[in-house]
């Protein structure tokens, strides 16, 4: 009588897993990496069979959506420093949420991109209104707040324009030369400005330095509205 092979049971497919397949692989090649048949390919499943779990690519990236929320409220949430300080926790707490978004550094494209607010993000910002809230701000000030802070709140600046998006930025660079009669200021600027820590940069101009100094200009300022 034949034996049967020893095999490790197979671990059905959920959409938990096929959204942290996609997050694993958006980590480790980038956003644009995350197709159907690349997450079939990391679970040992035919792509088609996804579709149980996601309906398109859409509700595909909300979905990843939801997972990088997920880690970014658990781990904002498992700080409890000092309170009575809404200043210093809600610096304390957006810097939780860069450190997170450093660890997936395609998220704030993905973020910028969605035209849907997800429960998730709801939920990050109705705690940062608590935080206000327990500090002394009325909810008007709380919402100027919010709109101050924008992509901040959650850990980063959303440039204004940025050279090196799509691989164009040595032709932006030379745009600029180019024009250095006409953008003396921007040019001057520009020649000085350096951001040397690759591993605090989340866009062209915003590194930790930046981010940090924005931050700290916007709560020192809404520290004084109260």
């Amino acid at each position: 009588m034949a034996l049967q092979a020893n095999s490790e049971p197979r671990i059905p497919l959920s959409r938990d897993r096929v959204l942290r397949a996609a997050v694993a692989i958006a980590d480790s090649d980038g956003l644009e990496s995350v197709t159907m048949r690349r997450i079939g390919e990391a679970l040992g499943a035919e792509a088609m069979s996804l579709y149980y779990h996601v309906a398109n690519k859409n509700d595909l990236l909300d979905g990843i959506v939801d997972v990088l929320m997920a880690e970014l409220n658990e781990t904002v949430d498992r700080d409890d420093g000092a309170p009575g300080d809404w200043k210093a926790a809600m610096r304390r707490r957006i810097l939780i949420a860069r450190h997170v978004m450093l660890r997936h550094t395609w998220a704030p494209r993905l973020l910028e991109s969605r035209t849907a607010m997800r429960p998730a993000v709801v939920l990050y910002h109705d705690r940062l209104v608590g935080l206000m809230r327990s500090g002394g701000f009325s909810y008007d000030l709380a919402h100027h707040a919010l709109h101050a802070l924008g992509s901040r709140a959650l850990g980063f600046s959303q440039e204004l324009f940025d050279p090196s998006a799509g691989g164009a930025g040595d032709q932006s660079e030379r745009m600029i030369v180019d024009l250095a009669d006409q953008l003396p200021n921007l040019v001057g600027m520009l020649s000085e400005i350096a951001h040397d820590d690759p591993e605090s940069t989340l866009g062209w101009c915003d590194d930790q330095a930046e981010f940090e100094f924005s931050l700290d200009l916007i709560l020192d300022g809404l520290d004084r509205l109260k």
